[in-house]
């Protein structure tokens, strides 16, 4: 690089780590430090925003600052997992799509439609019915039927590489095709990937939310921001902060996540930021 050129920085791109660094803040605070044991019912019940429960407590009496911070971890080991299983299994899928010959890449995009119309609850009730409700199961749940959006798209750009004159200038020079994946499919796929893969995050967040609020995810004690949501709704008017702790941090950390992935876009194509 040289000394006259910078690499371009994005306001989106800030303001996205900003929000989505301060709950990952919280999240690794929380295995060091917590304000009460989660177990800890020994507050009065419903107790308004104070001392010595800076947000207040839940129906039982426990401590919601404390339940929040787990409920940080869990987000973001749901949305981390979740991505990783749907990035290896849809790439995976989407190479082979895209290489594929014509009948098996139309078999292949039939299943992924199929997949993609499928709900992520009802594959998250199967999951749960085989291996109990937990975060285990709604991370997979939820990997599953991102790996499907990832897949389709990774077939489109696999195939718009596949186009390009350097692929058949590589295949003449006698070039492998595992070589022309590493050196050139990938590079080329991967800056739209990772943005996709970005949203995909923000997605599981608010999926993982969902399934806990039905009581598909991490079982109590485990705290996570769905179902202290789903437990805070019927005393919502008598202790409000019940339900917008959770919802705010929902928010924060969704919206977070999708300006990095559009502050990444932005920086990747600078043409497109001028253009905003």
């Amino acid at each position: 690089m040289t000394a006259g050129r910078r690499v371009p920085r994005s306001a989106t791109l800030v303001a996205g780590c900003v929000l989505a660094g301060l709950v990952l803040a919280v999240a690794v605070v929380s295995f060091f430090w917590l304000p009460f044991p989660p177990d800890d019912t020994s507050g009065d019940r419903l107790m308004p925003p104070g001392l010595p429960h800076l947000i207040g407590t839940d129906k039982l009496g426990r401590d919601l600052l404390t339940q929040l911070m787990i409920g940080a971890r869990v987000a973001l080991e749901a949305g981390a997992g979740s991505v990783l299983i749907g990035a290896v299994v849809g790439l995976a899928a989407g190479l082979a799509a895209g290489f594929a010959t014509r009948w098996l890449d139309d078999t292949v995009s039939a299943l992924l439609d199929i997949l993609i119309a499928f709900p992520t609850v009802l594959l998250a009730m199967l999951v749960t019915a085989a291996r109990d409700a937990s975060l285990g199961s709604a991370v997979i749940a939820i990997g599953l039927a991102m790996s499907a959006i990832v897949a389709r798209l990774t077939r489109v750009l696999v195939k718009r590489v596949l186009a390009q004159d350097f692929i058949t200038a590589s295949r003449t020079s006698g070039t492998s095709w595992p070589r022309i994946v590493v050196e050139h499919v990938l590079p080329n796929i991967w800056p739209t990937l990772s943005v996709n893969l970005a949203l995909q995050f923000g997605l599981a967040v608010l999926a993982e939310a969902s399934l806990s609020y039905l009581g598909l995810g991490a079982p109590p004690p485990n705290a996570s921001w769905g179902r202290m949501l789903q437990e805070a709704q019927a005393s919502v008017f008598i202790a409000p902060a019940g339900v917008i702790a959770p919802g705010v941090l929902i928010v924060v950390l969704v919206v977070g996540v999708n300006l990095i992935a559009d502050g990444v876009r932005d920086v990747a194509d600078p043409t497109r930021r001028r253009t905003r």
